[in-house]
């Protein structure tokens, strides 16, 4: 992702030179990479319907970006994993969730020979994950993949070697379907991978899928689109075996979008629907409850809103699903909550 590495940088400097303008208002946020490319339009699309404000964005991971939340050295942060409570307590100005859009982590390989989307099980993708699979042609995998060739080649496993909001959702699907994940690895931006291959961002992941044969990997929805990467449906909650995609990834929200809870902390990997994408997640913006600068105040609050309305608009074409209705309108309540 090199090119959103450049974007950044170019951001920083234009903020820079924007901040250095009388009256214009700077704003600084960082966290998760999940959601940049959506993130990085809208702030530039909103930029150009407001000369007078520039919002700067760093890409470096929901980890990062709840740390510097907590040491108040950025406006706001962002994550793909919800602030546990320890966590938020340690915010002086406060913190409240904001959800975004709304995405999806697919396992992706490189088997040579097959070219076949597969189908994985959720036992499957435990047992792969957990070091107890180790083969391609394994009764798990091969009995989900009748008629497709599976080699009897080792796996090789691939996972984030960085504080990820992308492997929190993986793994906190897979705490989910797999009681033996939940009581010895647990769900977290980082983990102690039971074994595997460590990869630093999306990139670094699916260039190690890409460069070494039988390996397998997880990535966001829409890296592996971009990229036109290989990638498989998971066996979801009712048993059915769903393609991740703005269908499928909206159809996983549809229950906690009914009985979202105040704080907007909700996870819905392993959601129940026939049609739904089983490693499915809300992004949050984490915005101070209270901030003193009344210029930064006043534009966060727009952008808020105008993220909640206008910004969906844009959503579809980056590869992410809009925010429920329900959603929308209670967040636009909740933005008077910020003082």
């Amino acid at each position: 992702m090199k090119k959103y590495a450049m974007a950044a940088g170019l951001c920083l400097a234009m903020a820079l030179a924007v901040g250095a303008q009388s009256g214009a208002t700077l704003l600084n946020g960082a966290g998760a990479t999940f959601p940049y490319p959506i993130y990085s339009k809208w702030f530039d699309v909103y930029r150009q319907e407001h000369s007078n404000v520039q919002i700067n964005y760093q890409s470096i991971g929901s980890g990062g970006g709840i740390r510097q939340v907590i040491a108040g050295t950025v406006d706001f942060g962002a994550t793909d994993g919800p602030m546990k409570d320890e966590q938020i307590s340690q915010v002086k100005t406060g913190v409240l969730h904001f959800p975004t859009v709304l995405g999806s982590v697919v396992p992706i390989y490189n088997i040579p020979g097959v070219t076949a989307e597969l189908d994985f099980t959720q036992a499957a993708l435990a047992g792969i994950y957990l070091g107890k699979i180790t083969k391609w042609n394994d009764p798990e995998i091969a009995n989900a993949n009748k008629g497709v060739n599976l080699p009897a080649d080792d796996i090789v496993v691939v996972h984030r070697s960085d504080g990820s909001g992308t492997t929190y959702i993986w793994v906190d699907f897979l705490s989910k379907v797999s009681p033996e994940w939940a009581g010895k690895v647990g769900k977290d931006t980082s983990v102690n991978w039971p074994v595997g291959l460590g990869g630093k961002g999306n990139e670094g992941v699916s260039g190690l899928v890409k460069q070494t044969p039988d390996a397998i990997g997880y990535v966001e929805l829409i890296y592996a689109l971009q990229n036109k990467m290989t990638y498989g449906k998971v066996q979801n909650k009712d048993g059915q075996f769903v393609k991740a995609d703005l269908a499928t990834t909206t159809a996983a929200a549809a229950g906690a979008a009914k009985s979202m809870p105040e704080d907007f902390r909700v996870s819905i990997t392993n959601a129940p629907g026939k049609t739904a994408y089983p490693i499915s997640s809300f992004t949050w913006l984490l915005i101070p409850t209270t901030i003193p600068d009344a210029s930064k105040r006043d534009t966060l609050k727009d952008f808020l809103k105008w993220m909640l309305s206008k910004g969906q608009t844009y959503t579809a074409d980056l590869g992410y699903a809009p925010l429920p209705k329900e959603v929308v309108q209670q967040e636009s309540k909740a933005i008077a909550k910020i003082k």
